[in-house]
C-alpha cells in the first residue's frame, strides 16, 4: 500500500502522521516533538488511533541541541528509520499564513520563494514550516510535497469580515483579515456532518478551537461568516501566550516611556502576554485550573480567558442570527470541563444550556435535554485533513497522466 507522509510544524512542537491509502484512510502511525527548546525534547508517538496529545506517550528518541532545526533533522531522521517509510509516495504539510491561497498547492520553488517574503508577518510559524518543507525536498528531492493552508477555510468570507479599518490603500499589499485554525475548522464542519447529519452542518455554527492558540469561527449554510483572528494569528480571543485584541495605542505609549522598538513589542504581544501576561506564572491553562484555588492572578487568568470567550460567542450569535451548534475543540476546548462550563454560563438566553455530568465526562454532546442549541465537543485532526488533500492531489496528477 502506498502511504502518505503529514507534517505540521508550531512555534513549539511538530506533529507527524502516516496514512495509508486505501479505500479509506488509515493512520498507521502517528506522534510528535514536543518541547522543541526544551532539555526534555523527545520524539514521541502514540497509538495510530489516538491523537498526539492523548496519552500514553511514547518516547521514541531524545531530541539534542533544543533548536528547531535540530529537531526537524532529529525527526526526519527517525521517520526515514520506520518502515512505514519506505511506502511515503507524498508528504503534505500545514502552512499557516497563505494569505490569497484558497487552495492546496504543490511546492515549487515559486511557492517557497513568496513564502519567504511572508515570513515577517508570521515569524513564529512560517521559518519552521519553511525550513521543514527544505529539509524533507533535499533528503528526498523526488517526493512530491503538497502546502496546506490554514487560511484557506477563511479566504471567502464576506466582504465586511475581510476588511480591516485601516486606510484602503493597504489593501492592495495584502492587509486584510485572513483567519486561521481553518484546517481544524474545515475538520470540525466535516465531521459535524457526519455526527449531526447534513442539515446540522448547514445551520448557524459557532467553532472555539482553544488551545495554546485559541480563536472561533461562525459558520453559516457551511460558510465561514466571520472568525476572530485576523492579519496574524495574535489577533482575537486571549491566548495561551498571545494577547489577543489590544489597544494600538499602548505600543504607543510603552516606545514612549520605556523605549520599546516594534519588534520589542511583537515579542512581548506574542510570548509574554495572554494567559501568561495576567497570571505572572503559567500561560498552560491546565497549570492555571490547579493553582487557582490559592493564586488569585492564576483564577484570574482562567476567569478572564473565559469571559472573553463567552464575549466572542455572544457576538457571532449576533453575527449568525443566533446560534443552533456550538463546538468546542482544541486542548482546552476538549479536555476542560470547568473552563466549558464557565464559558457557556449565562448564555442560556442563546438557547446553551449544559448538562454538568456529560460536561464532566466529556461526553460528545454537553449541552442538556433543555438546551434549545446543542453544543459538542469534537477531537480536531489536522493532520487528516492534510492527508486527505495530499490523496485528492495525488489521484489527480495521476489520472491527468493516464489520461495524456
Amino acid at each position: 500500500m502506498n502511504n502518505l507522509l503529514t507534517l505540521n510544524a508550531g512555534s513549539s512542537s511538530i506533529k507527524f502522521a502516516i496514512y495509508e491509502q486505501g479505500t479509506a484512510l488509515r493512520c498507521v502511525l502517528r506522534g510528535q516533538v514536543g518541547r522543541i527548546g526544551h532539555a526534555d525534547a523527545a520524539i514521541e508517538s502514540v497509538e495510530p488511533d489516538a491523537t498526539t496529545d492523548d496519552g500514553p506517550m511514547q518516547a521514541q528518541c531524545p531530541v539534542t541541541g533544543g533548536s528547531f532545526d535540530r529537531a526537524a533533522l532529529a525527526l526526519l531522521v527517525w521517520l526515514e528509520a520506520q518502515r512505514e517509510f519506505a511506502s511515503i509516495v507524498g508528504a503534505g504539510h500545514r502552512v499557516v499564513h497563505g494569505m490569497q491561497h484558497s487552495e492546496p498547492e504543490p511546492v515549487t520553488d515559486a511557492l517557497l520563494g513568496e513564502l519567504r517574503r511572508l515570513m515577517p508577518d508570521d515569524p513564529d510559524h512560517l521559518p519552521g514550516e519553511i525550513q521543514l518543507i527544505e529539509m524533507l525536498r533535499e533528503r528526498h528531492p523526488s517526493l512530491p510535497q503538497l502546502a496546506c493552508f490554514d487560511t484557506a477555510f477563511h479566504h471567502d468570507m464576506p466582504r465586511l469580515a475581510q476588511l480591516l479599518p485601516i486606510p484602503r490603500r493597504y489593501e492592495a499589499k495584502g492587509l486584510r483579515r485572513y483567519g486561521f485554525h481553518g484546517l481544524s475548522y474545515a475538520y470540525l464542519m466535516e465531521e459535524l456532518a457526519r455526527v449531526g447529519g447534513p442539515e446540522v452542518a448547514q445551520g448557524r455554527v459557532i467553532l472555539a478551537h482553544l488551545g495554546g492558540g485559541a480563536s472561533l469561527a461562525a459558520v453559516k449554510a457551511g460558510r465561514c461568516i466571520d472568525t476572530s483572528m485576523a492579519f496574524t494569528p495574535t489577533a482575537g480571543l486571549t491566548m495561551a501566550t498571545r494577547s489577543g485584541d489590544l489597544d494600538p495605542g499602548i505600543a504607543a505609549h510603552l516606545a514612549r516611556t520605556e523605549g520599546m522598538s516594534a519588534q520589542r513589542f511583537y515579542d512581548m504581544a506574542n510570548h509574554e502576554s495572554g494567559l501568561l501576561g495576567i497570571s505572572g506564572t503559567s500561560g498552560d491553562m491546565r497549570d492555571l485550573l490547579a493553582a487557582g484555588a490559592t493564586d488569585v492572578r492564576a483564577a484570574e487568568a482562567v476567569d478572564y480567558f473565559c469571559y472573553q470567550t463567552r464575549k466572542w460567542i455572544g457576538a457571532y450569535a449576533a453575527v449568525l442570527g443566533g446560534v443552533d451548534t456550538l463546538v468546542f475543540t482544541g486542548g482546552i476546548g476538549e479536555k476542560a470541563a470547568p473552563v466549558r462550563e464557565r464559558i457557556c454560563s449565562g448564555l442560556g438566553f442563546l438557547g446553551i444550556e449544559l448538562d454538568s455530568a456529560r460536561n464532566a465526562g466529556h461526553a460528545d454532546v454537553v449541552s442538556g435535554r433543555a438546551s434549545q442549541a446543542t453544543v459538542r465537543v469534537i477531537r480536531t485532526d489536522e493532520e487528516l485533513m492534510i492527508a486527505r488533500s495530499v490523496s485528492r492531489w495525488l489521484d489527480t496528477v495521476n489520472h491527468m497522466k493516464e489520461a495524456s
